[in-house]
């Protein structure tokens, strides 16, 4: 069992940064995949980044690639995601995932462990 809590959520200026946290519990953290999704209100959750196991491998949505960094700190069992040059379409509830043994996906499926997710909204 994997338990993921997300933090750094918030309210920003268009153009400003924030950098959201991702601490997960359990054995198998170091050995996981691990995604960052977001959900806008009336919108489907969408892919955002991912992470491999190591750290070595990461994998971005377009919207998001040049702007938004994973990065991920297996001694603290946590995964971030800075987010920079911060957009209105931005907004959103993001979620972190875990995927245990498993390479970098881009689906929701392919997750089995989900955080609550952080609000981020930024004002334009």
């Amino acid at each position: 069992q994997v338990q993921l809590v997300e933090s750094g959520g918030g309210l920003v200026q268009a153009g400003g940064s924030l950098r959201l946290s991702c601490a997960a519990s359990g054995r198998t953290f170091s050995s996981s995949a691990m995604g960052w999704f977001r959900q806008a209100p009336g919108k489907e959750r969408d892919f955002v980044a991912a992470i491999n196991w190591s750290g070595a491998i990461t994998y971005y949505a377009d919207s998001v690639k040049g702007r938004f960094t994973i990065s991920r700190d297996n001694a603290k069992s946590t995964v971030y995601l800075q987010m920079n040059s911060l957009r209105p379409e931005d907004t959103a509830v993001y979620y972190c995932a875990a995927r245990p043994y498993g390479s970098t996906k881009s689906s929701l499926g392919a997750y089995d462990y989900w955080g609550q997710g952080t609000q981020v909204t930024v004002s334009s």
